[in-house]
């Protein structure tokens, strides 16, 4: 895949360059390797000698809120409008993976965490994940994959096809396209769920965009539907939003409602993961 830089990675070189460094570490991939390149009077070269310029690299750096991908020499910011759903999708760089802007609205905790270890609280309030686990929206990827390393199978459900061409530039979604235990599917779940046969999945990861952008994936029928494919002794995760603020508090409330008039028997708060662990 193309070269990813994001601020993360660019801010040093010229500091670098200016105390007379030729040769620097930088990582092409947002974080996940590192490789030396050289630093010339004209920017950085990469590997296969192409020239990143010093213009593009200070663009870059002026832009903490987007990943680049980099190619023949320039560098364009990872971003797509979908026809679908009117809205603008970019990659977001952090400390370590980046997350997803939806609308300008974060897909992961960044805030004391990174997307990483916020989908491994997810994950933690399920464990252990094993058998056949349903992921109801892909994002860029990071549950099914965290859940892959464990499960026997992984079902993993997007709604819009913009989004996985995001993943898809993303070194940290990789594994998403690669993996043999993670089947995609592109569609509504709330649709394609009425196909999947009863009690097919030991787990569930069921992590909406907030409410105002997806209502219907905290609906009563909604559920009634994740309760029929839970197997019985099966685990459903179930992520509302910050537990201590106004709102969160208020989806919370009305989650816990219907997940018990849905068949959930047993729901427990889980704060460290924003939300709630729930089982038939």
């Amino acid at each position: 895949m193309d070269p990813v830089l994001s601020h993360v990675q660019v801010a040093p070189l010229r500091e670098a360059f200016r105390s007379g460094a030729n040769r620097v570490p930088l990582s092409l991939d947002l974080g996940r390797t590192v490789r030396a390149v050289e630093l010339v009077a004209e920017g950085v070269r990469l590997p296969g000698d192409e020239l990143l310029d010093w213009q593009t690299i200070d663009r870059i750096s002026r832009s903490p809120n987007a990943c680049f991908a980099v190619r023949r020499g320039g560098a364009e910011p990872i971003r797509r409008y979908s026809l679908r759903t009117a809205r603008v999708y970019s990659l977001m760089p952090t400390s370590r993976a980046p997350t997803m802007l939806l609308s300008g609205i974060q897909m992961h905790r960044v805030k004391g965490t990174d997307p990483m270890a916020d989908t491994d609280s997810k994950i933690r309030a399920i464990a252990p994940v094993r058998g056949r686990v349903l992921d109801t929206t892909t994002g860029l990827g990071y549950t099914a994959i965290a859940a892959a390393r464990t499960a026997d199978q992984v079902v993993t459900v997007e709604l819009d096809p913009a989004v996985l061409e995001i993943a898809a530039q993303n070194p940290w979604s990789q594994e998403l396209f690669a993996s043999a235990g993670i089947e995609q599917h592109v569609g509504d779940i709330t649709d394609l769920i009425a196909a999947l046969p009863d009690t097919w999945f030991d787990r569930i990861v069921h992590d909406p965009p907030m409410m105002s952008l997806a209502g219907d994936l905290y609906s009563g029928a909604f559920y009634q539907q994740l309760r029929r494919v839970l197997r019985p002794g099966g685990r459903l995760f179930h992520y509302v939003g910050r537990p201590d603020s106004a709102s969160g508090a208020r989806v919370g409330k009305g989650v816990v409602k219907r997940l018990r008039a849905a068949g959930f028997r047993r729901v427990e708060e889980r704060p460290d993961a924003f939300g709630y662990a729930a089982s038939p």
